[in-house]
């Protein structure tokens, strides 16, 4: 739980409205489950090859979730 902690920390501090908007969600415990998988799906596709420190941690938040 830790780790996913981490993840979406990144995430909200990120800048980027589709994936920040959720992780701070989620890290408020105010989360909805399916808009938080579908917000990092969405960035996945988007920009999971761009080669930011993000790529990985969209993935590994997936299975962590």
């Amino acid at each position: 739980m830790e780790e996913l902690k981490t993840i979406m920390q990144k995430f909200a501090a990120s800048g980027w409205d589709l994936i920040a908007d959720p992780a701070r969600e989620w890290l408020d415990g105010k989360s909805n489950k399916d808009t938080l998988v579908s917000a990092i799906k969405q960035a996945d596709e988007e920009c999971g090859n761009c080669g930011c420190e993000l790529d990985q941690l969209y993935k590994r938040a997936l299975e962590l979730l």
